[in-house]
């Protein structure tokens, strides 16, 4: 009785394995059999047969059920596995048909944090090929991580200068096998691609047109520094604070978390009610040493978001030097707490600078 149990067993799986071979070998040559088997992996699978995932569906098809079940390592549960994999090729639509996160989840807010409900565990391989597609289609692969990143707070500050061109010709079973590469700094490798693709998803490459990819905050500041430099006074501080300082402490906000920008904020305010750093460091139950750190991240997220500020910053500097103490003040502050000139033997925001107009 058990023989019979074991033969009937064995027949339901060779019929199960010829309707899917069937399935897939009838298809249009596509290309999806010339796909290795991890291709249609996602991370959440288990049961896998890690003797399959390197070898091709074309190659994996043309061997009988008995040559596949008598592979080392391979039993019933694994056989199983194998199953679930060739269902997912035979139902993509194409090999390059992503399969993975749902429109609904690749939702992006309009003011991304942490827990924007961005998951990881759900792209497949093939999925990830298609983001890093496009990263090398729209010429992306020497830009930053941190510059493109949703938020800095959640990806770690060792990859904030790595390119995208470090990650975007491996695959995911190469990235998860390089070193200090666990889930958590995968994750936020795989939503910064992941933001980029939706960003360039539906643009249109047009022979005279290029498309510039840029954190949000950038242009409008940008555009503003760029016609104040071109009029013959300085704005007053109402204006500094509109256009410049308030973006930029937004952009902290999201970058450094709510404590880092109430410190930036209150750093800016320059006005004789404004806390100085031991004020600041009491407050929030720290030393002095510690909000100076906290404050040179300023400096360090806009080194990867913005570099190109520093350039657009000094011209206020040095052309509108003689203009009210008050307006100049507030464009040195600006300068000294994100784009400050280090000098040797001190922190860009060391104790000689408490005396200096951020005071």
């Amino acid at each position: 009785m058990a023989r019979k149990a074991i033969s009937n067993d064995r027949y339901r799986l060779i019929g199960t394995y010829e309707r899917l071979r069937k399935s897939l070998i009838e298809k249009p040559d596509d290309g999806r059999l010339d796909k290795s088997l991890s291709y249609w992996v996602l991370p959440t699978d288990r049961r896998l047969p890690i003797a399959f995932l390197d070898r091709t569906l074309r190659d994996l098809l043309a061997q009988p059920f008995d040559d596949l079940m008598s592979t080392p390592g391979v039993g019933h549960k694994k056989i199983m596995g194998f199953f679930d994999l060739l269902k997912r090729a035979s139902k993509a639509a194409a090999p390059d048909a992503p399969f993975g996160l749902s429109n609904q989840e690749t939702k992006r807010t309009k003011q991304p944090t942490p827990t924007g409900g961005f998951d990881a565990s759900i792209v497949s391989e093939s999925l990830w090929s298609q983001w890093c597609e496009t990263v090398n289609r729209y010429g992306l692969g020497p830009e930053k991580l941190g510059r493109l990143a949703p938020t800095l707070q959640t990806l770690p500050t060792v990859i904030w200068h790595s390119r995208l061109e470090e990650y975007a010709d491996r695959s995911l079973a190469d990235i998860r096998s390089l070193k200090t590469h666990g889930e958590k700094r995968l994750h936020a490798i795989l939503e910064v691609f992941c933001t980029v693709h939706e960003a360039l998803a539906t643009a249109t490459l047009q022979e005279n047109i290029d498309v510039v990819i840029v954190p949000r905050f950038v242009p409008p500041i940008s555009r503003w520094l760029m016609d104040v430099v071109a009029q013959p006074d300085l704005p007053p501080v109402d204006e500094l604070h509109k256009h410049i300082v308030k973006p930029l402490i937004q952009q902290v906000r999201i970058d450094l978390g709510e404590q880092v920008a109430g410190l930036a904020s209150a750093r800016l305010c320059l006005d004789e009610n404004s806390p100085s750093v031991k004020q600041q460091a009491e407050t929030i139950g720290v030393t002095r040493a510690r909000v100076y750190q906290l404050l040179e991240d300023c400096a360090k997220a806009m080194e990867v978001r913005w570099p190109e500020g520093r350039w657009l910053f000094a011209p206020l500097a040095t052309r509108f030097g003689s203009s009210d103490p008050e307006t100049i003040g507030l464009v040195h502050g600006i300068i000294d707490l994100f784009y400050p000139v280090e000098r040797p033997g001190t922190s860009v925001l060391g104790e000689g600078h408490e005396e200096m107009a951020l005071s």
